[in-house]
């Protein structure tokens, strides 16, 4: 666990969370959007965007279980992740 308002996850960082998942949700306002990376992983760019909060640092709460990431908070996809 590490307190991101203390020491922030940026750039190369926040990629090295998201090495080796095979699953990625991110809550976007009240949807979820869900990425397979067993069929295609985002460019560089597309996935830092989606990682990275306005600050530049990684969306809080971050959560990996598994080769699950969970990035930001949506109740339906904790719900299909953490059953």
């Amino acid at each position: 666990m590490v307190d991101t308002r203390k020491s922030p996850i940026t750039g190369d960082a926040a990629l090295a969370v998201a090495r080796d998942i095979d699953d990625l949700w991110v809550a976007r306002g009240t949807r979820a959007l869900h990425a397979d990376f067993r069929k295609a992983r985002p460019a560089r760019a597309e996935l830092l965007a989606l990682l990275l909060g306005p600050t530049g640092g990684l969306r809080a709460p971050t959560l990996r279980v598994g080769r699950t990431l969970l990035v930001g908070f949506n109740a339906e996809a904790y719900g299909k992740v953490l059953k």
